[in-house]
């Protein structure tokens, strides 16, 4: 089967992102029924939009930087998801993004639709205003198709609140009045969630907490092996730390850091906000990158990028639960490996949807202009969490499944489902 977007085909074949999903949507399909043949609708975006985004650099000069906003489904609610700034992005990744966000939207039966954004640049080269002027110019041409009630974007990777906030505020200069709900992630002052921050970490190491549950897994003294340590491998590695689990090694761009009797992580995220990398923690020894998954230990959380469980990690991998904190670590064909190997994976789409479920709650809380607690956050984001993995659970053990497709399964009953019910216009 061929996929046609903007001139370019992709097909089943390869591992890029696209693809990747394209995969993982066909094993869900025998467990569809009759919702199978709505099936097609879930295999394209509704929405694609690439933007020129000319920038005044600080030296006078002008540099094209390309961007992109995709919304992959709109069916039951408006687009969610962040805006990346990252020199290897490109339409295929975001495509692949919005559908992961449409997938997990309705995993956690949250009333979004999934899109995603980014724009193809390296930010640590650019200044301050220069990237103020690339954020104000994208938010521009994308204009159009994002608002409160049609695409809400968020931070992502190389984007943070103070992005959100020059979006939200050039949105609203257009609009003539300030719509703070037009963005999510954005600082607490201009309407944004307390717990946001900390909230995709959490949300990684309660899914963690309830599959082991399941498994008869006794976290306590469990060791654990974290990738990437930005706000999720950080976060989730330190309450994982605080719960009595032992972790172990950590791995970022600059180093893989490995301890056996655990390292201590509050300390280490002391040392990596003041060096911006875990190299020369001093506390831990320093490993080769590549020994990172040969590690033995009960949890891996890859919490980076996508694509770094290839069927090479999954015959190596030694591990009880994988707990995908990033989107779309685990490429389909080690995906099976991992499953024959019945080592527990808690797919992107649930483990990390903590971030979304407080982006939910910031939409909520600014449409209302009526603000929660952090405590009442995490306590109304604890519930659908657990809610979500244990319908996920259920439903793997009813038709025999991993936790991926399961995830799918109900993510695209209700999908499909809503779109039957809502119709085709003009029909």
């Amino acid at each position: 089967m061929n996929t046609m977007v903007k001139g370019l085909t992709y097909t089943e074949q390869g591992t890029t992102a696209w693809n990747n999903y394209l995969k993982q949507l066909e094993k869900v399909a025998p467990y569809l029924g009759e919702l199978s043949e709505r099936l097609e609708m879930l295999r394209r975006p509704k929405r694609s939009l690439i933007v020129d985004i000319p920038v005044i650099m600080d030296d006078g000069s002008v540099q094209h930087f390309e961007g992109y906003r995709v919304q992959h489904n709109l069916t039951r609610g408006p687009g969610k998801g962040g805006v990346r700034f990252h020199p290897d992005v490109n339409l295929d990744e975001v495509m692949a993004l919005s559908a992961w966000m449409t997938i997990k939207c309705a995993a956690l039966n949250l009333p979004f639709g999934g899109a995603k954004g980014g724009v193809r640049v390296d930010p640590t080269q650019l200044s301050k205003r220069e990237l103020e002027r690339l954020t104000r110019r994208y938010t521009a041409e994308i204009n159009f198709i994002i608002g409160p009630q049609k695409d809400i974007p968020a931070p992502d990777v190389g984007t943070n609140p103070q992005t959100m906030a020059w979006m939200m505020d050039t949105f609203s200069m257009n609009a003539g009045s300030t719509i703070t709900g037009v963005v999510t992630g954005k600082p607490v002052h201009l309407g944004g969630s307390l717990g946001r921050v900390k909230a995709t970490g959490r949300g990684v190491y309660i899914s963690g907490r309830e599959v082991a549950q399941q498994i008869g897994l006794d976290l306590n003294d469990a060791r654990v092996c974290v990738q990437g340590f930005g706000n999720v491998g950080s976060e989730a590695a330190l309450l994982f730390h605080e719960n009595g689990s032992k972790v172990i090694c950590v791995q970022d761009h600059s180093a893989t850091l490995y301890q056996e009797q655990g390292i201590d992580i509050a300390k280490l995220i002391e040392y990596s906000r003041s060096n911006q990398k875990i190299q020369g923690f001093s506390v831990a020894d320093e490993i080769q990158a590549s020994e990172f998954w040969a590690i033995p230990a009960e949890v891996f959380i890859p919490a980076a990028l996508e694509g770094v469980i290839n069927t090479h990690v999954a015959q190596t991998i030694q591990a009880k639960i994988i707990l995908e904190g990033a989107n779309g670590p685990t490429l389909t064909e080690a995906d099976e490996i991992l499953s024959d190997r019945q080592i527990t994976v808690v797919p992107d789409v649930i483990c990390n949807a903590g971030g979304v479920t407080v982006s939910y709650f910031e939409w909520v809380q600014d449409l209302a202009s009526y603000f929660w607690t952090e405590e009442e956050i995490n306590q109304r984001m604890d519930v659908i969490m657990k809610n979500a993995v244990h319908s996920i659970w259920s439903k793997a053990e009813e038709v025999d499944c991993s936790l991926r497709t399961a995830a799918y399964i109900l993510a695209c009953e209700r999908i499909l489902i809503a779109r039957k019910e809502r119709g085709i216009y003009p029909g």
